[in-house]
């Protein structure tokens, strides 16, 4: 089951597209899109009509969603020493190659 959803872009209520527009003959405005809304499987396009739109919410409220889960100290994942190949060509070119083996 799916449920409509306003787009959450800051701007998007003032791009001129024809999807956008309504109203009558004198009185026409500019609207924000509607989003489907599926709880099963969420991701940018449950809350954004477009990737403009999310970049701008995301430039916009960038300092407020940091704050959110700040990173202070870098992330690293443990990997095994990797494997250097040396490579040679027909015509006499020579690369090396290293491989990271994953666990």
């Amino acid at each position: 089951m799916s449920e409509h959803v306003w787009c959450h872009g800051p701007y998007c209520h003032t791009s001129h597209t024809v999807d956008r527009v309504r109203g009558s003959k004198d009185s026409k405005v500019l609207r924000t899109r509607k989003v489907q809304f599926y709880p099963d499987h969420i991701n940018m396009y449950s809350y954004f009509c477009s990737n403009g739109c999310y970049n701008d919410f995301a430039n916009r409220y960038i300092q407020q969603i940091v704050a959110i889960a700040p990173r202070t100290e870098p992330l690293e994942t443990p990997i095994e020493n990797p494997e250097r190949t040396k490579h040679e060509t027909t015509y006499g070119y020579t690369y090396y190659n290293t491989r990271i083996v994953e666990k």
